[in-house]
């Protein structure tokens, strides 16, 4: 970085922005610098966000990967002088996601839900809900409306809530952040 100065101690991901097409050819040479410049302790994944999709082509289906953020890269890293310039430098990279030449880090939170999404990460909940218990939706278009869980979904972190609209009881799908337990 133009200012020399270490910016993080430890290790976060990063977005990195590269020429349309050239993810995976980044990747790659990404991975071959920091074998060839020893900063592996310094950089520690290079990720391609990619997820599987259907398509139909001649009336057959297709399991395809495609890219999820195409023209980007992740890198998980610490961010030092050295590290930003092994990234910086390396063919097809156009730069980081970030304000001016300062980089900025991912939230905990994307970068698990990029991963799970890609299905390289199980969902950690923070919250055990229990069928019959009464809730508030938070965020959303059902907020302030309180229910009773019908339902858990586990797998997709998500809950059926009954909530009560127009005196009729109405099964709503929300995920376990935009509700919270009723003491």
């Amino acid at each position: 970085m133009p200012d020399g100065a270490v910016v993080a101690e430890k290790k976060n991901w990063y977005v990195i922005h590269t020429y349309a097409g050239y993810e995976n050819k980044v990747k790659t040479n990404l991975e071959k610098r920091v074998e060839s410049m020893n900063v592996g302790d310094k950089i520690f994944h290079v990720l391609v966000p990619l997820e599987d999709v259907v398509e139909v082509k001649a009336g057959k289906k297709k399991l395809v990967k495609k890219k999820i953020f195409p023209g980007y890269v992740l890198v998980e890293m610490i961010l030092t002088d050295e590290s930003w310039y092994v990234v910086r430098n390396t063919p097809g990279v156009t730069g980081f996601v970030g304000t001016g030449s300062k980089p900025i880090p991912l939230l905990e939170a994307e970068v698990e839900h990029i991963l799970r999404h890609m299905g390289l990460a199980e969902p950690r909940t923070k919250e055990v809900f229990d069928i019959g218990e009464c809730v508030k939706i938070i965020t959303g278009p059902f907020r302030n409306f309180t229910g009773i869980v019908e339902e858990i979904y586990p797998d997709k972190v998500k809950l059926k809530v009954l909530v009560t609209m127009f005196g009729r009881e109405t099964p709503v799908e929300v995920d376990y952040s935009q509700v919270q337990k009723l003491d």
